[in-house]
């Protein structure tokens, strides 16, 4: 359905513009980029953990957010627009708990319209096991 959306960019430039903020602190790295898919990784660590020592789900959310905020990002830029993209709606369903290791997110596009993108992105863990399915939702504005 959707082919080549993305421009010619590497795993390690989106890295090295996710320094100095919260995509840095909670250590998510960009590891995949296809021509329809972006993947991105996080570890299960203390940062990312609750009290019980499982994976927070506020954390699962936050690698969905990122991995679809920044997808928006380069398809837009790639349509050469004139536009900028912000979150509008985040869903998030938690399928199993992880307490190790890392957790992967996989976000592929549902919708790339004019106004709106719409993202599916799920997150496994290393076993490729379901723990967060999440539909993000970003608006495409006008920069003024």
């Amino acid at each position: 359905m959707f082919e080549k959306i993305f421009p010619k960019v590497s795993p390690e430039q989106l890295n090295q513009f996710s320094k100095g903020c919260m995509i840095e602190f909670l250590e998510i790295e960009f590891v995949e980029i296809g021509d329809n898919y972006l993947i991105a990784k996080m570890p299960v660590n203390s940062k990312t953990k609750q009290p019980l020592g499982l994976l927070h789900g506020g954390a699962s959310v936050v690698l969905a957010e990122t991995i679809g905020s920044t997808a928006s990002g380069l398809v837009i830029t790639h349509q050469k627009l004139t536009k900028n993209c912000v979150g509008l709606e985040i869903n998030a369903n938690h399928i199993r708990s992880e307490t190790q290791g890392y957790v992967y997110g996989k976000c592929t596009p549902i919708h790339l319209g004019k106004t709106t993108h719409v993202w599916n992105i799920e997150i496994t863990n290393e076993k490729g096991k379901l723990v967060c399915i999440s539909r993000l939702t970003m608006a495409i504005l006008d920069i003024n």
